[in-house]
């Protein structure tokens, strides 16, 4: 019986992406393959890997790699983003970043048409890659995307050999909170940063997450809940007076719509008369020294507001 056509494209697509990876394989050089690149070994999630002391096409998997990578100069030309209709974080403001698949589906394919010399991804989103990716370029991992951001940004520091750089800007976003603290009498603060999901669950983020590690940094006290990891509590809407806060904060794709409130905050003014939207794709999505910097905005913003 003959094939089917789908079933001819998929066996083509497959051999296609074979071919690519066993070219990179075999034909791409490690750096210490080459007597003039200077090179340094970097222990991570993974192991350990020789990587070019100065890369100069870098692809990564996740949001926090991009950030760092921005950070201090470096524009990958390829990443994996959270939606491939949006594309690279425009609060990134850097142009010519390939799109390689999403944070959870990279594509490998157009991984490897850009010939990196340096990938970094995740071990808990990209475990099963891993031997396909050190196919392509020497690949370095962060063990997940849930531990202390500050701590992931120093290993990524060290895969791209600007240790020095990274950790100034870390050390700047530091500086910046100590200074917020100082301008303003938080002690006894508390703030909530809420995540609408759907209509049945709203996510309450906790001190170790990104924005809330943020909001205690200057100042504020994130009240305790059943905290996984430290990360993240769910709630459903009929218990969100659970949530109540001194400054509430609540994620959307649009902070000038007010809509986008969900109804159980929205008609109940008297347990949160003063409710601020912000960016997703910071406080949530922009992990990193620059997304950082922009939490840091908003949280500005809203306290000379408040005054």
């Amino acid at each position: 019986m003959p094939s089917r056509p789908s079933s001819r494209l998929a066996l083509a697509a497959f051999a296609g992406l074979a071919l690519v990876l066993s070219g990179c394989a075999s034909g791409a050089a490690s750096p210490s393959d080459s007597p003039d690149t200077a090179t340094h070994e970097v222990t991570h999630a993974r192991g350990t890997t020789t990587v070019t002391d100065a890369p100069e096409r870098v692809v990564t998997l996740e949001p926090l790699e991009l950030d760092t990578a921005v950070a201090v100069g470096i524009t990958p030309v390829g990443a994996a983003v959270a939606n491939m209709v949006k594309g690279v974080p425009s609060y990134l403001g850097v142009e010519g970043v390939t799109p390689v698949g999403t944070v959870s589906e990279p594509d490998l394919e157009a991984i490897a048409s850009l010939e990196p010399d340096l990938i970094l991804g995740t071990e808990s989103r990209h475990s099963a890659l891993y031997d396909q990716l050190s196919a392509i370029a020497p690949t370095v991992f962060i063990a997940t995307q849930a531990d202390p951001w500050r701590d992931n940004a120093a290993l990524i520091g060290e895969a791209l050999g600007r240790e020095d750089e990274v950790k100034k800007a870390v050390d700047a976003v530091d500086t910046r909170c100590g200074e917020i603290k100082a301008a303003h009498s938080l002690a006894g603060k508390t703030a909530e940063m809420i995540r609408p999901r759907d209509e049945t669950t709203l996510s309450l983020y906790g001190p170790v997450s990104f924005a809330g590690s943020l909001l205690e940094c200057v100042g504020y006290t994130i009240p305790d809940h059943a905290w996984e990891d430290g990360l993240q509590a769910d709630i459903s809407p009929e218990n969100i007076a659970s949530a109540t806060a001194d400054a509430v904060f609540v994620t959307t794709t649009d902070v000038a719509d007010r809509s986008t409130i969900p109804a159980a905050i929205a008609q109940n003014t008297a347990a949160f008369p003063v409710v601020t939207l912000v960016d997703t794709s910071t406080w949530v999505a922009g992990v990193g020294p620059k997304g950082a910097q922009s939490v840091l905005d908003d949280i500005e913003t809203f306290l000379a507001s408040a005054k």
